[in-house]
């Protein structure tokens, strides 16, 4: 596209009181620079047919086109306690694609929309276009509750000079992390990508009482790399007579190999009930780590990024 017309068009977009023109033309914009039907659904909220069917009214008729109303609704309306039954089936459901739940609509209750038509719908419902939030499967509540239990039975009766840690590994990759943030209207704010898979692989253990944070760095975490820590982590509390770890159920922490190094050491691992990484304090920590050096940090080497994942430890 030409300077002049992407003038014309910012220019357009500055005056636009319609907020759905508006969009219209950022759409436009937005894939001039490149920017794919998911990105820009993510930003504008809309869905990935809504941004296609912008795109074919710009090449088959231009701003004209792009910048008229050609929305008759649906052959019926529904009724307000058929929204209210549909408000409740589309929560209780996964909808990626418009034409999917136009098909519903249809079948259900005999109503044609089209697909700008279905989301007017849905934004008068009060649903959005946002990706979904993972979240631990099939955790037991019953078995949570068990480990609660025996966590605070712990730090109640242990001796006085032992000490607790949770302990869990992280592998920050070497590539750039897009997220939401203030942006000037108008403006893009670019993150440069990285090229390769590289990354880092940590295994750490935190002690929340005294914030004395192990970390061990190897080629991958497994059965040597965690006795490796767990020395580490002898030798930081050479007085402690007992020291529980708190860690999920990964293989390589219930391996023969650790197995057979905790007989004789002071450690004695604790393991989480299965899908409940919540329990485990480390996670935390893990989180605001993943935050500081993925999306704050833009490095234009490996070894720069090393360099700023230990930079973290020493300045938090």
């Amino acid at each position: 596209m030409s300077n002049s017309r992407i003038k014309k068009l910012k220019e357009l977009h500055r005056r636009e009181s319609n907020r759905k023109f508006a969009d219209r033309i950022k759409t436009i914009l937005l894939l001039d620079k490149g920017w794919n039907y998911t990105r820009i659904s993510e930003i504008l909220l809309l869905d990935d047919q809504t941004i296609k069917n912008y795109e074919n009214k710009y090449l088959e008729g231009g701003l004209d086109r792009l910048l008229t109303f050609d929305y008759k609704g649906g052959t019926t309306k529904l009724t307000g306690e058929q929204e209210k039954e549909l408000k409740d089936h589309i929560k209780k459901s996964y909808y990626n694609d418009s034409k999917r739940l136009i098909d519903y609509v249809k079948e259900k209750y005999g109503v044609v929309f089209s697909e700008s038509g279905i989301v007017d719908l849905l934004h008068r419902l009060n649903f959005v276009y946002k990706l979904t939030k993972v979240i631990p499967s099939n955790p037991d509540p019953n078995e949570q509750l068990k480990h609660l239990k025996k966590y605070e039975r712990l730090k109640n009766f242990k001796h006085e000079d032992s000490v607790i840690m949770f302990m869990d590994g992280a592998h920050p990759e070497f590539n750039s992390k897009p997220t939401y943030c203030r942006i000037e209207k108008g403006k893009d704010k670019e993150v440069k990508a990285n090229t390769g898979r590289k990354r880092i692989n940590l295994n750490g253990a935190v002690n929340i009482e005294s914030l004395d944070l192990v970390i061990h760095e190897d080629s991958c975490v497994n059965a040597d790399s965690t006795i490796e820590l767990l020395k580490k982590i002898e030798v930081l509390y050479l007085l402690a007579p007992a020291i529980y770890i708190i860690a999920d159920n990964a293989g390589y922490y219930r391996s023969k190999k650790v197995q057979e190094y905790l007989k004789n050491s002071r450690v004695k691992i604790v393991f989480l009930p299965p899908y409940c990484p919540n329990l485990n304090l480390i996670e935390r920590l893990w989180k605001f780590f993943r935050k500081k050096i993925l999306y704050d940090c833009c490095c234009r080497t490996f070894d720069e990024f090393r360099k700023n994942n230990y930079g973290f430890f020493q300045r938090y």
